[in-house]
């Protein structure tokens, strides 16, 4: 139990400063109180969820949804808020520009503003002492036709190779794949299959991300966090919940079994170790839950879903394996899936110090009343600010 604990104590889940601000469907944004006006109360709205959580230290930023004129003192303030700050996601689908696609676009111009944008996330990476760049591409079209399939892979590669050229020492990123939306006939990274060919080519610094909202129906997610683990390719995961396509829903919420189904990879291939690198970062939108209890929720499932794949019997599992014994092995997995482990991380929490039950903790601390009444004018932060 003491590894166990050591292995929670240890793990770190990343939450996103976009899950601050008010997001909703395409139908509908739903505006709440006290939501954050600029990334620097995002940043103190997430130093909270770590506060009660205590595995929660980085934030990651989005670019320009964050941007700011001195990303150093944004560095700063993180620090004097206990936190500090992780990947830099980049944007480059919301412009008029990229109707065609970013670095995939037919034409050069737009493709040379999309890769100058990608290298502006790294100089900032350079200024927040982020290692991580992550990169996803709406890219797509949505007509047989349209355009030339092959082409755009050979457009999207020299982008990448011009990006992964300019990391510097110790940085990666991560490339992230999506089934499809918005486009809806043929998505330029549609698959991990194709992110790793692209990541595998240029080397040891690129990696892919897996969004597990991402996916088909029906997709075996923990097979590919499986395989990517064993190559040495798998750099992180976006972490959401999703029941009919890409719902950004709190992770674990619709289907908490495949969560701990592919948790149970992740300690299986060595995944909590910190040399391997694997960032556990949350990428939800909040619509109608507040936004910092969204997120306290979510780095506790994830926290119960990693608890439970620890207290797999591994040695028991193998031997049943060994054995071709189908149902005990199935047993073994089963037996720790259902394990209550809430009494274990509540007293993992009390002795780091923290509360045993962070979302009561949070409830009564009047920190939501205090940004409520204190954020009142300007214009809060949303999809795109």
């Amino acid at each position: 139990m003491t590894d166990i604990k050591a292995a929670l104590r240890a793990q770190h889940i990343e939450t996103p400063s976009w899950a601050y601000g008010n997001s909703g469907t395409r139908f509908k944004v739903f505006a709440q109180r006290g939501v954050p006006r600029d990334p620097y109360e995002k940043l103190a709205d997430a130093a909270q969820v770590h506060a009660y959580t205590g595995v929660a230290p980085t934030v990651a930023l989005h670019i320009p949804w964050d941007k700011v004129d001195d990303y150093a003192d944004l560095a700063r303030h993180a620090r004097e808020l206990g936190v500090g700050i992780g990947a830099i996601n980049s944007n480059v689908f919301q412009d008029d520009d990229y109707m065609l696609g970013s670095v995939t676009h037919p034409s050069a111009r737009v493709r040379r503003k999309a890769t100058d944008h990608l290298l502006e996330c790294v100089d900032i990476m350079d200024a927040t002492g982020s290692d991580t760049l992550k990169l996803w591409f709406s890219d797509g079209i949505n007509y047989p036709g349209q355009d030339d399939i092959r082409a755009r892979q050979d457009r999207l590669a020299d982008s990448l190779a011009e990006v992964y050229g300019r990391l510097g020492e110790g940085q990666r990123f991560l490339l992230e794949y999506k089934l499809f939306e918005p486009a809806f006939y043929a998505t330029d990274v549609p698959d991990w299959g194709t992110a790793y060919a692209h990541c595998v080519k240029l080397g040891p610094k690129a990696q892919v991300v897996v969004d597990t909202g991402h996916h088909a129906p029906g997709t075996n997610i923990e097979f590919i966090v499986a395989f990517l683990l064993r190559e040495g390719k798998l750099g992180g995961f976006d972490f959401n919940s999703r029941f009919y396509a890409d719902d950004d829903l709190m992770v674990g919420a619709a289907d908490p079994f495949q969560l701990f189904r592919i948790m149970f990879e992740v300690v299986r291939g060595g995944g909590l170790d910190a040399e391997t690198g694997v960032a556990f970062m949350l990428d939800q939108c909040h619509n109608i839950e507040p936004k910092i209890p969204g997120q306290i929720r979510s780095v506790m499932n994830v926290q119960e879903a990693t608890a439970k794949a620890l207290l797999v019997d591994r040695d028991a599992l193998a031997a049943a394996q060994t054995e071709g014994d189908v149902l005990g092995a199935n047993a073994v997995f089963m037996d720790a899936y259902n394990t209550d482990v809430r009494p274990l991380l509540a007293e993992l929490r009390e002795e780091m110090g923290l509360a045993p039950d962070p979302m009561t903790a949070y409830a009564k601390s009047g920190y939501f009343e205090k940004i409520a009444a204190d954020r009142v004018g300007g214009t809060q932060a949303g999809w795109g600010a």
